[in-house]
């Protein structure tokens, strides 16, 4: 262990890691954010559906003023400036657990911009990691892999979290080390829990990170090609992930190699971080203003 530690130690002195984090936190409330669906974990797999939820033709959806309030407390306590207009926009991507093939989200104009969230920085004083944006959007369902007797030949689906409101909190990349990484999840959960945004249950899937990281030599400006990490299911993990995924790039570079652009998986049990895709780009994914849902207005 101490060698380890005296390796990525030396790697930092060389190196300077760059780190962006998306997180999304479902919201405490009472139903999904466009149906009257209950929003309640652990239920019987989907017991809370309806036509809405489902994109069943014909559905329309409704907006849940609870979950916009909620989004705001977490955008003022925060320090994000709430825009006075939003604009709700559709996701495209297939995948089991999306059952319209498309993500009801906020892209060009979400509900809030630029704040900041405090943590230690050197010598005791506070340092701010700035926030880039929130915005509102639906979570999809969940895949269900073990645990049935037919799990050996197939996947279930259970559509009971579809339809769930989430804020989506994506930082700028000020953040250097997977300490800054863990301090900041911190402090930013103390937030949410105190102005009641969120739960913020990490094993319930309230609170879910994705981390953007690259590097590049000290001393220099210009930034390297950066992979995502998903599947970081605890603070401790993203602070792991974070470091096998710094040392991995750098041995990529030190051997003349270049790092790919790409979504990788963390790997609790091996400790380390394995390829999915490669990254896609908002293009990807096909925005286009949501027609059943007009402009949010915040006064």
């Amino acid at each position: 262990m101490a060698s380890r530690l005296t390796t990525f130690q030396e790697i930092l002195t060389r190196y300077e890691p760059v780190i962006g984090l998306e997180v999304h936190a479902q919201l405490l409330t009472r139903t999904k954010l466009f149906c009257s669906c209950a929003n309640r974990f652990g239920d019987p797999p989907n017991t809370n559906v309806c036509p809405v939820c489902l994109g069943l033709p014909g559905a329309l959806p409704v907006l849940s003023r609870e979950a916009v309030t909620l989004a705001m407390k977490a955008a003022l306590a925060t320090n994000c400036t709430v825009q006075e207009e939003s604009i709700w926009a559709r996701k495209n991507y297939f995948y089991p657990d999306l059952p319209k093939g498309y993500q009801v989200s906020q892209f060009e104009k979400p509900l809030a911009l630029e704040g900041w969230v405090e943590i230690p920085g050197e010598g005791g004083e506070a340092r701010r990691v700035r926030l880039q944006r929130i915005h509102m959007e639906e979570d999809a369902g969940k895949l269900l892999h073990e645990g049935f007797a037919w799990s050996g030949e197939k996947s279930g689906v259970d559509f009971n979290r579809g339809g769930v409101p989430l804020i989506e909190m994506v930082t700028h990349p000020d953040l250097h080390s997977p300490e800054d990484a863990h301090e900041y999840l911190t402090a930013l959960k103390a937030v949410l829990l105190y102005v009641e945004a969120s739960d913020c249950n990490m094993e319930e899937g309230s609170l879910r990170c994705d981390a953007n990281v690259s590097v590049r030599p000290r001393g220099t400006e210009t930034l390297g090609t950066r992979a995502e990490i998903k599947n970081l299911n605890s603070f401790r993990h993203v602070a792991k992930a974070l470091e096998h995924e710094i040392a991995r790039q750098v041995a990529v570079i030190e051997a003349g190699g270049e790092v790919v652009q790409e979504t990788r998986l963390w790997n609790a049990d091996r400790g380390e971080t394995a390829p999915m895709r490669s990254k896609e780009e908002a293009h990807d994914y096909r925005y286009f203003p949501e027609p059943d849902l007009p402009v949010l207005r915040v006064t």
